[in-house]
């Protein structure tokens, strides 16, 4: 077992799912048009970071299946599970979905947020916070040791999504 540091930041990029018990920052940056979904189950500290590029699921044989929603969420949920967490007591926080390039015809951030829900509704799982849409690129970062979700859009300070102030 690796001892990770209070203070570590992991760095979870396009197409990572990562999950620990340990006290650390877990963060994405650079969120346009994909989506991070943030778990955290307070009963076991246990929290992850799934990063979206895609809607819906894999084609088969697709090398970086953790890409689309599907198969990313799929396998942050099971990666929670295996440490112990139960994806009903799991605080669910999503941020992302921008249409950065602003285009008029861009429909993959409305389909990644689109995906993600259907999926999310589809195991009944509720969503405490979000930030979704707009124009602006976002990061997140997860707290896993205070279990709070802070994000970032564009130039903006940090603001505290979960749980909020």
């Amino acid at each position: 077992m690796n001892i990770i540091a209070i203070d570590q930041i992991i760095n979870v990029f396009t197409g990572e799912v990562f999950v620990t018990t340990q006290p650390c920052q877990l963060v994405s940056r650079g969120i346009g048009s994909c989506v991070v979904v943030a778990a955290f189950c307070r009963d076991a500290c246990i929290g992850g970071l799934a990063h979206i590029m895609l809607p819906g699921r894999s084609p088969k044989g697709s090398q970086e299946p953790l890409r689309y929603a599907h198969d990313g969420i799929s396998r942050l949920f099971s990666l929670l599970e295996k440490q112990g967490a139960h994806g009903q007591s799991c605080v669910l926080c999503l941020a992302g979905g921008g249409n950065v390039l602003r285009r008029d015809d861009d429909t993959i951030c409305m389909n990644n947020i689109t995906s993600i829900f259907d999926f999310l509704e589809e195991k009944k799982l509720a969503v405490a916070a979000l930030s979704l849409g707009g124009y602006e690129r976002r990061s997140v970062r997860l707290d896993v040791a205070g279990g709070c979700v802070y994000c970032t859009g564009g130039e903006e300070k940090e603001c505290r999504l979960f749980p909020r102030n």
